[in-house]
């Protein structure tokens, strides 16, 4: 009875998980994309199939393939596997897993591999608390993040892990998964249909498998139709994470290369992702100032008359004045000379943080300063004694590109 129980259990199970953790691969073999991580012959590839796992940390964007591989890991080493999840666990549950893994190291000889997801959700008290034991080796860790772990993991933790990066799939490897999944729902799909949810996708592949199961489930023809009537595009956007400094750096490099319809395109982006327009406005008035200085003063002017068209308008009126000042500052003629005097100027504050105002500078309103010297004129130089031969503002960096 209780064998027949837990069968229909099993069965129930099976039948409602979803999709996406239906198709997960089970071995190397059967996985797709990564070949510069897990192809046959990679250093990856070579370690896992002979049991010496490494601490690492699998850093990538969502649906790229970091939770498969811990499982491809998991069922490739002779280890115990645990799994925990930051969002959830807690340092009373790395407590449980340490004391495990010391009772296997110390009666079986066993090692113990602990994957932990979305490692980036714990603080450093809790990262420090795993720290010890990594170094030690009663633990090897698996972490996962999509974060950069150069911000997102204590660099003590980090020096002790290899970190691999895993890059977002692209249009055909998602196509080789959805074509995986049409044949294990015994469906047929037409290839336009497929490349189309790779298209939405962004090269997540829990995305386009949940896509193309709703799809499914709501019954009729998987069309591109149908599909369009159960997806809502989503833009692939953190305002507080990676993807944030990596379109505001597009931006201001391509306003820098004088590109104004790459400059153009990455402001969309932005704004169509929902970034606050105050915040680009700000980073435009500091390019017109670093980048187009005084080659062109009225970029600035232009800039700091966007910020005020946003802050009076908000989106999706303000968007063209975005555009005006960010096209502009894109064309116009650059040079550095003044953002590179205003370092030099800084470096120069910082080594030597006190030094006299000249006499012939500084004001004389009583006949005992006169006599002092004060306000006399004796000398070339308008800086200090130790800074007079410095040269910080050179028109000769100009750099003017229209």
């Amino acid at each position: 009875m209780v064998c027949i129980m837990e069968n229909l259990f099993n069965q129930n199970s099976e039948k409602h998980r979803p999709l996406a953790d239906v198709m997960r691969p089970n071995s190397f073999d059967d996985f797709v994309g990564q070949e510069q991580l897990v192809g046959k012959n990679t250093i990856l590839r070579k370690t896992v199939e002979r049991d010496e796992i490494p601490s690492m940390i699998l850093w990538g964007p969502p649906g790229s393939g970091k939770t498969t591989l811990a499982h491809i890991i998991a069922n490739s080493t002779k280890a115990s596997f645990v799994e925990l999840s930051a969002v959830t666990a807690g340092k009373s549950d790395l407590k449980k897993v340490i004391e495990e893994a010391q009772k296997n190291t110390d009666f079986y000889q066993k090692k113990t591999v602990l994957f932990i997801d979305e490692i980036h959700r714990w603080n450093k008290a809790q990262q420090d608390a795993l720290l010890p034991h990594v170094e030690k080796g009663t633990l090897i860790l698996i972490g996962a993040t999509t974060e950069n772990p150069s911000f997102e993991v204590i660099s003590a933790l980090l020096s002790r892990c290899q970190v691999f990066v895993i890059q977002q799939l692209e249009p055909e490897h998602i196509v080789e998964i959805l074509k995986r999944a049409i044949q294990k729902l015994e469906i047929k799909v037409s290839e336009d249909v497929l490349e189309y949810i790779a298209a939405l996708s962004s090269g997540d592949a829990r995305t386009a498998l949940n896509t193309l199961e709703f799809a499914y489930s709501s019954g009729g023809d998987i069309t591109k139709e149908r599909i369009k009537e159960s997806v809502q595009k989503t833009m692939v956007y953190d305002k507080a994470g990676e993807q944030h400094y990596n379109l505001i750096s597009a931006l201001h490099k391509c306003m820098r290369a004088s590109d104004p319809d790459a400059s153009l395109y990455w402001l969309a982006r932005m704004l169509v992702a929902g970034e606050e327009p105050l915040y680009i406005a700000r980073r435009v008035m500091r390019f017109a100032s670093e980048d187009v200085g005084n080659e062109r003063p009225t970029a600035l002017v232009l800039a700091v008359a966007a910020y005020q068209a946003c802050h009076f308008m908000g989106i999706p009126e303000c968007n063209l004045a975005l555009a005006q000042a960010v096209e502009y500052c894109a064309r116009a003629p650059k040079s550095r000379a003044l953002d590179d005097a205003w370092h030099a100027i800084m470096k120069d504050i910082e080594e030597y943080p006190n030094e006299p105002v000249p006499m012939h500078l500084r004001n004389a309103p009583t006949k005992l300063m006169k006599e002092l010297g004060y306000g006399k004129r004796d000398q070339d130089s308008n800086l200090p004694k130790n800074l007079a031969k410095k040269w910080y503002f050179d028109q000769k960096k100009s750099q003017k590109t229209v």
